[in-house]
């Protein structure tokens, strides 16, 4: 039996992660091809977007799968999968996973099934537009690259060539060997399939800082029926301060079912397929702060009535 190619995708959160992991799917639809798909809440919005009859997806959320809350969940997948003989296997972890110890957890996995993974590597995908901030202030953002073997610097046709150079000497400062790419909405340059880019490793393994205390808020917005595409974007404007992502499903007046992300300042709407319910994920910067201030936009600038929940 081959050794299934085994790789790690991280980042923080809305940096084009899922995206990529499509098209990767996509360019390996005649491989055997598996997922791990890591979420911080209890409602999987990536693990949707990513799910289709020709990958074999498994899903771990409410947490990050280096805490200690969820690490053990993840080695038992990861033994379990190794047995299904794939081409392929990429875990796409939450965008608050801290990857400091990936290469201990792979070993453990290792010891309960016997079996080795052919270990491709680490891949950070870096947000051109929000990563200057990101890395200012969260160690979770300078962690995912130092612990990467290759830097995709994503939305780079969202921002000009000297932010893009800006973010590149902001890697080089983390991480003075890993291989950098660029991409704009998943075109970019996937020979690093082929490549070993594990020897371009710059740190050694070391604890990672997620635990269940540091854990983002999560909470889940929910509304019956439809609503008008501004008016939610006015809601969304007024939270962004307060949210590292909003992201989800909903059924809006003018478009129909929609997928809305925001990350950052920018908002993003796009067709998709017909959900259970409209329903947005909101992944606090303040923690429960963040509550009242969501009750009071949505009310303010949304003319339906809606659920916040835990």
């Amino acid at each position: 039996m081959k050794n299934t190619k085994l790789y790690i995708l991280t980042g923080f959160l809305g940096s084009g992660k899922t995206t990529v992991l499509l098209e990767l799917c996509r360019q390996l639809k005649d491989s055997r091809v598996g997922v791990i798909q890591n979420e911080l809440g209890k409602i999987n919005i990536d693990g949707t977007i990513l799910r289709n009859d020709d990958v074999r997806m498994v899903e771990i959320s409410r947490g990050s799968i280096f805490c200690t809350c969820l690490m053990q969940n993840f080695i038992d997948t990861l033994a379990e999968m190794s047995k299904e003989n794939f081409d392929y296997l990429f875990v796409e972890s939450s965008g608050w996973g801290d990857p400091s110890n990936v290469h201990e957890l792979i070993e453990e996995a290792k010891q309960i099934s016997g079996i080795e993974y052919d270990f491709g590597g680490v891949i950070c995908f870096v947000d051109a537009l929000n990563f200057p901030e990101q890395v200012r202030d969260l160690e979770t953002a300078q962690r995912q690259l130092k612990h990467c073997n290759l830097a995709v610097i994503t939305k780079v046709d969202l921002a000009d060539d000297s932010a893009v150079e800006h973010v590149r000497e902001l890697i080089r400062e983390i991480n003075p060997v890993c291989e950098i790419l660029t991409s704009a909405m998943a075109d970019m340059d996937y020979s690093f399939l082929r490549k070993d880019i594990t020897i371009y490793q710059w740190s050694e393994d070391e604890a990672s800082t997620n635990s269940s205390k540091n854990k983002p808020k999560t909470l889940f917005l929910e509304y019956e029926g439809e609503v008008d595409g501004e008016e939610l974007k006015r809601f969304l404007r007024e939270l962004a301060p307060l949210a590292f992502r909003v992201k989800g499903f909903c059924l809006l007046k003018d478009a129909g079912w929609t997928q809305v992300d925001l990350v950052g300042d920018t908002i993003d709407y796009k067709p998709c397929d017909p959900f259970s319910a409209s329903q947005l994920v909101l992944i606090s910067k303040v923690g429960p702060q963040i509550i009242r201030p969501a009750i009071a936009a949505w009310e303010a600038n949304v003319s339906s009535p809606m659920r916040l929940k835990n």
